[in-house]
């Protein structure tokens, strides 16, 4: 079928990338042509293969998936980047949108939604996950805070934070808030470096003091 829509896949984690490949070649308007395990490796796949999207990570070793991304728009503009991250953060957003992003999905978006977006960005939309949209306007229009309390937590880390510092397992968050393990552990990873802590005994102490939790 000519008409169907090729993908590259540009992630490091190598179940997740596999899983999702499986999932959307399910689909029969979608053809996953290859993956990548960094934004090196998708900048030549693009090149090599010309997909009509990329599925772009933003956290990846080597190249990063929005140095990437503007690499692969600056010799191909008519390829089209969705970018498929657990990141809701300001920065991260801006960025991916300013390397020239047609899409912003978080990795905890059902299957149908991802497809969706694909669909959405190949007939020239743009898509954002619905988490970041006011974030976003609000960003452009110079309205509103762009950060929360708690020394720049965004509410997605200080509701990690306060399951953390009652004493939920990384996997146990996860199935409380229906996203996977690294998603988790990426938030957990941000939130450690925010308020320049190392462990969860220091994340608990952080807690109390701020009143997120009662001991």
């Amino acid at each position: 079928m000519t008409d169907r829509i090729r993908l590259v896949i540009a992630d490091d984690q190598t179940l997740l990338r596999s899983g999702l490949a499986r999932l959307l070649s399910e689909d029969p308007q979608l053809l996953v042509v290859r993956q990548a395990a960094d934004g090196r490796e998708a900048i030549k796949l693009a090149a090599d293969l010309k997909p009509d999207v990329v599925i772009m990570d933003i956290r990846m070793p080597t190249v990063d998936g929005v140095e990437a991304t503007r690499r692969i728009l600056a010799e191909q503009p008519n390829i089209r980047v969705l970018v498929l991250t657990a990141f809701e953060t300001d920065s991260y957003v801006l960025k991916a949108l300013q390397a020239g992003a047609s899409a912003y999905v978080l990795k905890d978006a059902q299957p149908a939604a991802i497809v969706s977006a694909i669909m959405a960005v190949v007939a020239g939309e743009r898509v954002m996950a619905s988490a970041v949209v006011n974030r976003v306007l609000d960003m452009l229009t110079g309205k509103g805070p762009t950060r929360e309390v708690y020394e720049n937590l965004f509410e997605r880390e200080i509701e990690m934070l306060t399951f953390l510092a009652t004493g939920l397992t990384n996997k146990q968050i996860a199935y409380r808030v229906h996203i996977s393990e690294k998603p988790v552990r990426n938030h957990i990873s941000n939130i450690y470096e925010k308020l320049k802590i190392y462990d969860r005994s220091q994340a608990v102490l952080y807690a109390v003091r701020k009143g997120l939790v009662e001991v």
